[in-house]
């Protein structure tokens, strides 16, 4: 079975790494100025997404630089409606300025946890969006409050999932506050992004298993390990067999296969198991990105 998934990545954010993930990525949620960014990052970084030929949307947060929109704030449904038209709006004008129409929106950070969780909050995300451009995809969690509110509303959903983040039994990421909310090991991380797309579960930190729907797979250029995201996106190609339209991921095939980080056991899952195929979005408009080639 082959499938194609989206490829998404947080940039505008000021990390020298931005430049290597467009060239791994199909979506880019660039900062929209209130967690990171201005209007000349924005600018920048839709331009360098054009030219690299990856699909841009907004990443709305708190209005809050200085914990880099990752504190849980008291916030009103107004206050978040307001924010998140606020961001989508300006994102919107730019990118249009710029020739770009934007394919979607990611909620960052605290915002995008506490929305997950709390179906006011999420509501107010879905009623912002819709309020600017309700032809915008919602990322959003698999069977979270945001995916249902975004539904509800009528927009279409893209479910995520983390490469390199710990899942809690509820479904949700484990906190960036606690040691174990990455997972450092790019091997591991390829098998789990594999499992999720073949058999739709995910393994939470007390070892049970849970349910789960990918769509769009998140990789973090500001993870602090000596495992970049090329590294994990090598590991997820070479557990799958490669048979695709993307060179990106044909070339991270080759680099980890002659450096010889193969295990008996990937060359065996080679063989044996569904095909793995990323593909960029080229600015497509599916119906959703699931719809896009995942069979």
């Amino acid at each position: 079975m082959k499938h194609s998934v989206d490829l998404n990545a947080d940039l505008g954010e000021g990390e020298p790494s931005e430049g290597e993930l467009l060239k791994l990525v199909s979506s880019a949620n660039i900062a929209c100025g209130f967690h990171a960014g201005d209007p000349n990052s924005m600018t920048a970084s839709i331009l360098a997404a054009r030219e690299a030929g990856v699909a841009v949307g907004a990443h709305p947060s708190f209005f809050d630089r200085d914990n880099f929109g990752r504190k849980e704030l008291p916030v009103s449904t107004n206050e978040v409606f307001a924010l998140v038209a606020y961001q989508v709006g300006a994102f919107l004008g730019i990118a249009t300025s710029l020739g770009v129409r934007p394919n979607h929106v990611k909620p960052h950070g605290a915002l995008y946890n506490m929305a997950a969780r709390d179906p006011a909050l999420a509501d107010a995300i879905a009623h912002g969006l819709l309020a600017v451009d309700r032809s915008l995809i919602l990322f959003a969690p698999s069977a979270s409050a945001l995916a249902r509110a975004g539904e509800a509303v009528g927009l279409r959903i893209a479910r995520e999932v983390f490469a390199d983040r710990n899942y809690q039994p509820d479904g949700s990421l484990v906190p960036r506050t606690q040691p174990n909310a990455l997972l450092h090991d790019a091997e591991e991380a390829g098998a789990r992004v594999l499992r999720m797309l073949r058999n739709e579960v995910v393994r939470a930190i007390d070892g049970s298993d849970i349910p789960i729907q990918a769509d769009t797979i998140c990789v973090h250029g500001r993870t602090r390990s000596h495992h970049g995201p090329e590294c994990v996106l090598g590991h997820v190609c070479d557990l799958g067999t490669h048979a695709g339209e993307s060179n990106r991921t044909d070339a991270l095939h080759s680099a980890n296969d002659r450096d010889g980080r193969l295990s008996q056991r990937q060359r065996d899952d080679r063989q044996h198991h569904a095909q793995l195929r990323v593909v960029a979005n080229r600015h497509r408009r599916p119906q959703s990105l699931r719809d896009a080639d995942l069979g």
